[in-house]
């Protein structure tokens, strides 16, 4: 797995959906979307990349950003 990204799988693969269809890919490597985001779900299409900011306007990451400097 992927920390925040798509679950990488040895292929070829079938995937059975929650409706029932079943998706192929004949791919060496197949990239199975975690996320949801994606277009091409169940497979990944880098949607997870894309992220909102935080609301918080100071960068939590980061804490030498922070207000106090700690």
């Amino acid at each position: 797995m992927v920390p925040g990204g798509p679950v990488l799988v040895e292929g070829p693969v079938e995937v059975v959906l929650e409706d029932g269809r079943t998706v192929v890919s004949d791919r060496f490597l197949v990239a199975l979307c975690a996320c949801r985001r994606s277009r091409a779900y169940p497979f990944c299409d880098t949607s997870h990349r894309r992220r909102t900011r935080p609301d918080n306007p100071d960068n939590s990451d980061n804490p030498a950003d922070s207000a106090d400097g700690s």
